[in-house]
């Protein structure tokens, strides 16, 4: 059995990982894979994300704030701002922003908002955000990247309760590297 927290919003979590589950160096992503871009924008487009503060300063300047999705940033720093993103001075008020509403980014086709019941927050990373929200997920979307690779940080370690519900089985990225993407559930 879980010991999942009840959430009154609905999260997901999405990240990239090599088979040994890292995700980052340095506070990059260390491989260049635009089908998972693809796949990440695609999924997140009309929903709000939740980041923490090293997650968005690693995004470039140039994709601050990611369009079409309402950006919430977890940290500390209670002076910190940023254009077209909403500070969290935690996890559980990340949470709350996300919940908050039914999604202030909306339709990017049309900018009405979605029903709540249908609002999905996702949470990006980094691995500390991963840890402390992974107990309120409902989904996950992982993409494994099949490259052997030493990092600093890494995924969360996922218990017996999640199960993978769709799996796109081995890719061939246009950059040479082979992927999947798994999308995983629990009850």
């Amino acid at each position: 059995m879980s010991d999942r927290t009840n959430s009154a919003a609905n999260i997901g979590l999405i990240w990239a990982q090599t088979p040994d589950g890292v995700i980052g160096v340095d506070n990059t992503i260390p491989w260049r894979l635009p089908e998972d871009m693809a796949h990440f924008k695609a999924t997140t487009l009309g929903h709000p994300v939740i980041m923490g503060r090293k997650t968005w300063d690693s995004l470039p300047a140039r994709f601050r704030p990611l369009v079409g999705r309402r950006n919430i940033v977890v940290t500390r720093d209670a002076q910190w701002t940023a254009e077209g993103a909403e500070r969290a001075g935690s996890v559980e008020a990340a949470l709350a922003l996300a919940a908050g509403s039914t999604d202030a980014a909306g339709d990017p086709a049309t900018g009405a908002p979605e029903p709540a019941d249908e609002a999905l927050a996702w949470v990006m990373g980094g691995g500390e955000i991963y840890r402390a929200t992974l107990p309120h997920a409902r989904t996950l979307s992982v993409t494994e990247v099949d490259t052997p690779i030493v990092g600093d940080t890494y995924a969360p370690s996922l218990d017996a309760d999640w199960r993978i519900a769709e799996d796109t089985g081995w890719q061939d990225s246009t950059t040479g590297l082979r992927y999947r993407i798994r999308r995983y559930a629990r009850p």
